[in-house]
């Protein structure tokens, strides 16, 4: 048997290519149930990042519907989600270029159903009876002026006819239809909250002339997070909420909002995107759902009737966008060992299939590493979480004594979280020697409110003591080299690593993805359903504008004394590119190592294959310069200021 070579971290050669991330693997989500048909959203790196609406038949057989010339994707909160729906055969999607809504049937081209405007539309259903539309219209016509949030109705026969149908709330979503088409519930919540925050769920009649009627605020306030209304098939209105401090399931009766299986879990999402699904009615009598505890998702059946919850096994620590129809539930999941996929339960005997891999390549087991879960202290006496994975290679061993360099990664959002389903881009790194974190840090989604709420105030200080705190432990513990320690992120991860390189005196190296630098900026600049999300982070503005200065990296390079690299899409209006470059010219006038690598046509978040290739190699690149290493592959440099 071959014995491993010795060679240091960093310069072992791996068969994870950044390539492989761009043509070997694809987006999946937005799974959408019609009929027998299953359709969802595919992210195609390799076709410039175009999302493309995909058919799969009750015989088996899968095909694209969108058309080339299309990109199926809504701009609404710019984040998007709930981009198109599927009914009778008959579908409907929002094109990226113009934001129109777009009609077609799975044989034909598509053709414009609402006139061309200067208005966004996503998480949308259809009132067969009134042949209508009804969804989220996000109206930018007065650019003077934030936009204007609506729930409306349109004619399908004549998308000029447009109705609004409620309207006066700062934002919408998950309009959702009783199944007499009687009654329509949805979601509507005010600035400076976020969906996570608190929100209101109303039921409203629906007149004979299809006018709504007098709305009912049932459940949610402004400390209370709603998520994802439903109707059963026999029309009792179902929904999650976090008023015990976990996002548990209840529904309406007659007598008031009961509780349907109270546990300590997850049932719930922030509502980032649109289109996001936990659970759905097998029949009146069944509900399948999934839920998430420490990081791990998991599938179960809930008796309507007795209230009892049993849980599935299935082999994924991963599932979204949930399904259910009689007899099946289509979900996307994937483990730790396995990429994401499009998987098909039949529920009668739980049997699941593989309907489409987001990849298809395959990898040696012995290449990769097994994320662990791990607990470790943090301020104040508490405890944060992350996954920490070792490195991986077995053709190599590292010289007797030498500890590996760790790579610790900031989650965007920041109320997000991180899982331990298999991911590539954390492969290619461990597969070369380093060690990886992972981390979810207070604020992070999936430990119930109060540990969401941590951050609350205290947005670059949680965050970057639990990053912090996570490198140290395992540098005390013996597992990586404590004098290379790295920290990356995007967006408000890429807040969190700059901050952690400017106020803490622990990392030795960062990349920014789309970072923030200078919080006043993006108190000014952002989008509007971010615009008032720093006052519960960070404190009203301009009330505490000390606060924002002083936590904004900008002002403090002084204390800055490590190279950072920096990348950025010059067509990102969320956290918009003089972000960086402020960045990089005060470091560059303080001689410190920096890199800047821009994209022209990206926006928030890289989406065609050269840049994602790009950038993981440029990172790779960037660390071999700084932390001394020799590459074990040809790789373009990238340009690197101050660099002696």
């Amino acid at each position: 048997m071959r014995q491993p070579q010795i060679a240091p971290y960093g310069c072992w050669k791996s068969p994870i290519t950044a390539e492989m991330l761009v043509t070997g693997t694809i987006g999946l989500g937005s799974i959408t149930l019609d009929g027998e048909d299953i359709y969802w959203i595919e992210g195609r790196a390799a076709e410039a990042g175009r999302s493309v609406i995909v058919r799969r038949v009750l015989e088996g057989t899968t095909t694209d519907i969108t058309p080339s010339s299309f990109n199926v994707r809504t701009r609404v909160h710019e984040y998007g989600g709930g981009a198109f729906t599927v009914k009778n055969g008959q579908v409907y999607f929002s094109n990226f270029v113009d934001q129109r809504l777009y009609q077609q049937t799975p044989d034909s081209q598509p053709h414009p159903l609402t006139p061309e405007a200067n208005q966004r539309y996503a998480d949308a259903v259809i009132d067969t009876q009134r042949e209508r539309l009804i969804c989220l219209r996000e109206d930018h016509t007065d650019e003077s002026n934030e936009p204007i949030n609506t729930l409306v109705s349109i004619n399908l026969n004549n998308g000029e006819d447009v109705q609004v149908i409620a309207s006066g709330c700062d934002f919408y979503s998950s309009p959702r239809l009783s199944p007499d088409n009687s009654q329509l519930a949805w979601l509507s919540w005010n600035h400076p909250n976020m969906p996570w925050d608190g929100t209101q769920l109303w039921v409203a009649p629906i007149e004979e002339d299809g006018s709504v009627g007098e709305a009912e605020c049932i459940a949610g306030g402004v400390a209370e997070s709603i998520f994802k209304p439903e109707w059963s098939p026999d029309g009792i209105l179902y929904f999650v909420s976090d008023r015990t401090g976990w996002w548990n399931l209840y529904r309406r009766r007659t007598t008031g909002i009961e509780p349907l299986f109270p546990l300590s879990a997850e049932f719930g999402l922030p509502q980032w995107v649109f289109g996001m699904s936990t659970y759905g009615f097998e029949s009146e009598h069944r509900l399948i759902c999934t839920y998430s505890q420490g990081g791990i998702s998991k599938l179960a059946s809930i008796d309507l009737k007795k209230k009892q919850l049993e849980v599935i096994e299935t082999p994924y620590t991963s599932i979204s966008s949930l399904q259910v129809v009689p007899g099946k539930a289509v979900f996307i999941a994937g483990s730790a060992t396995e990429a994401t996929a499009v998987v098909q339960m039949d529920l009668t005997n739980k049997h699941t299939s593989v309907l489409k891999r987001s990849s298809k390549l395959q990898i040696d087991p012995r290449y990769l590493s097994t994320p662990q879960a791990i607990a470790f202290p943090t301020e104040n006496g508490l405890k944060a979480y992350g996954f920490f994975y070792p490195p991986q290679n077995n053709n190599y061993t590292a010289p007797a004594q030498e500890k590996p360099p760790l790579i610790v990664k900031s989650h965007g959002g920041p109320t997000a979280s991180t899982s331990s389903t298999f991911n590539l881009k954390i492969q290619y790194w461990t597969s070369r020697g380093f060690a990886f974190l992972d981390v979810n840090y207070g604020g992070s989604t999936g430990y119930g409110r109060e540990y969401r709420q941590r951050l609350q105030g205290n947005w670059g200080i949680v965050d970057i003591d639990d990053c912090s705190n996570g490198a140290k432990y395992l540098a005390e513990k013996g597992e990586v080299d404590g004098e290379r320690l790295a920290i990356a992120g995007g967006s408000a991860g890429g807040y969190t690593t700059l901050a952690a390189l400017t106020f803490r005196e622990v990392f030795k190296a960062g990349a920014s993805y789309y970072g923030v630098s200078d919080l006043e900026i993006l108190a000014k600049e952002t989008h509007k359903f971010e615009s008032r999300y720093l006052e519960g982070l960070i404190g009203p503005y301009p009330e505490r504008q000390d606060i924002y200065e002083t936590r904004s990296p900008i002002h403090f390079t002084d204390k800055l004394s490590c190279p950072v690299i920096f990348f950025q899409g010059l067509e990102d209006k969320i956290v918009p590119p003089n972000q960086a470059e402020m960045m990089v010219e005060a470091l560059k006038a303080k001689g410190l190592p920096v890199a800047y690598v821009a994209y022209e046509g990206e926006q928030h978040g890289f989406r065609r294959a050269e840049n994602i290739k790009r950038t993981l190699e440029g990172e790779l690149y960037f660390y071999s310069r700084v932390f001394g290493f020799e590459l074990a592959e040809d790789i373009e440099p990238v340009v690197i200021y101050n660099l002696s």
